[in-house]
């Protein structure tokens, strides 16, 4: 029979109580409370007792089931943990090796996971040797071969005649010429070479001198602009050439473009499609789209350039199966709603923009061309990804493609153009969201190179 906690109390309180008759609580040496109450006989104080102890006894057993059933599921917990494929030391790297930039070289590129690219160029003055591309494998090891910059010999084409000497400077050289030759390639004999910088083979640029007899000898002078050569007996002026006396004195260029020598002085010229401004010196690319000085038919758009201008009338895409573009404005096309069942259209480019840009053949590399960026509309939250790259063009290896933020995507030039080109690059954003394919964006940018530097 089951006792109430009331009851077990009183049973103690018998226990321990010096009379079994009554029972007081003091503090003190004064009673507080006072009570009185049977005390139960020893039978019954026995069983109570044992049914105390059969009560702990089973709260002793289920604590120990309940200890056994924690350290099973800890145990079960621990085994599926250890079989997850993070834990699996033999699985294959994800990650390349950090890849340094060559000395006088400039690596573009800071992923080194799976597919990912890193690119090399080397500064003015020296040449790349290995791969300048390389790509992160799945095995972990990196494509191509090292990438180094050796310097480009100025000396190696021997430009020192009749046994002159070059010597090595920074990006030029000097030629040190043996006695009797001058020149900056010694191709002068000394004993009979006139003053480079003097016009003596035309008539046009010679002139009599003006002389005077002073104290009874005769002083000769030259206008400005000429120079007296011959003898006392039989001078003549000749006409000093401006812009060879500035080439020869490394005075810098005394014009912009071309210099032409004139007699007694010298004037600057343009090439064609430019302008010469105040100073006198310098050119300027003349605007044909802005000034209307040109010749487009209607339908088709003026872009200026370097030293001209084009006229463009971009294309959409072809149509084929259920892909089909429609164009929205002269430099831009959209492509039209796809089937929900055609999963070609989905991966077609959503959209076809078409860029003209006009550069010198003198831009230093590396420099930023074009940014592609995402906007969502109002309302609508953007993608929650981007992914970047070349698709195609005529331009193998002279642009790269990198994330300059979340955002945005930068064309960079790594290799510089040289002379009149057209080179056309392009370029793919792709959106992603909850890592599903969402969309894609091309940028057919044209690169229409000028071979002057103004």
């Amino acid at each position: 029979m089951a006792l109430s906690l009331r009851s077990r109390c009183l049973v103690l309180l018998c226990l321990t109580a010096v009379h079994c008759g009554h029972a007081a609580l003091q503090l003190g040496s004064r009673p507080v409370a006072f009570y009185q109450q049977s005390c139960m006989d020893k039978h019954q104080v026995v069983g109570v007792l044992r049914q105390m102890e059969k009560f702990l006894k089973g709260q002793e057993i289920r604590f120990t089931e309940g200890l056994r059933i924690m350290k099973s599921k800890l145990a079960s917990l621990q085994n599926s943990v250890s079989k997850l494929p993070q834990a699996d030391q033999s699985a294959a790297p994800t990650t390349c090796p950090s890849l340094d930039a060559p000395a006088h070289g400039t690596k573009f590129g800071s992923k080194h996971f799976v597919g990912h690219e890193v690119h090399f160029v080397c500064t003015q003055g020296y040449q790349l040797v290995g791969s300048s591309t390389r790509v992160c494998r799945e095995n972990g090891t990196w494509s191509g071969v090292s990438a180094v910059c050796k310097d480009i010999s100025e000396c190696a084409s021997n430009p020192c005649q009749n046994g002159g000497t070059c010597v090595e400077g920074v990006n030029q050289y000097k030629c040190t010429c043996p006695q009797n030759w001058s020149g900056s390639h010694c191709q002068h004999q000394t004993q009979t070479a006139p003053p480079e910088w003097s016009v003596m083979n035309d008539p046009a640029f010679s002139r009599r001198p003006r002389c005077a007899q002073v104290n009874q000898a005769q002083h000769c002078s030259c206008d400005a602009g000429f120079h007296m050569s011959g003898t006392s007996d039989n001078s003549i002026c000749q006409d000093v050439n401006e812009c060879e006396v500035y080439r020869l004195d490394q005075g810098g260029k005394l014009c912009v473009h071309e210099c032409v020598n004139v007699p007694g002085s010298y004037h600057c010229s343009c090439p064609r499609g430019y302008k010469l401004l105040p100073d006198g010196r310098s050119c300027e690319d003349v605007d044909e789209c802005l000034s209307q000085k040109h010749n487009c038919s209607r339908g088709t758009s003026c872009i200026n350039t370097g030293g001209g201008f084009r006229c463009v009338n971009p294309e959409c895409p072809r149509s084929h199966g259920n892909i089909s573009y429609v164009k929205t404005s002269p430099f831009q096309c959209e492509r039209n709603p796809c089937p929900m069942d055609s999963r070609s259209c989905h991966l077609a480019p959503k959209t076809v923009s078409f860029h003209y840009l006009s550069l010198p053949s003198t831009l230093q590399t590396p420099a930023t061309l074009f940014r592609m960026a995402t906007a969502a509309a109002p309302g609508r939250p953007g993608p929650e990804s981007l992914r970047f790259g070349i698709a195609g063009g005529n331009s193998r290896g002279t642009f790269v493609m990198q994330r300059s933020d979340r955002q945005t995507g930068e064309l960079i030039l790594v290799q510089q153009l040289r002379g009149l080109q057209e080179v056309s690059v392009d370029v793919e954003m792709s959106e992603y969201a909850d890592r599903s394919f969402q969309a894609k964006h091309v940028a057919r940018v044209h690169v229409l190179v000028s071979p002057y530097s103004f």
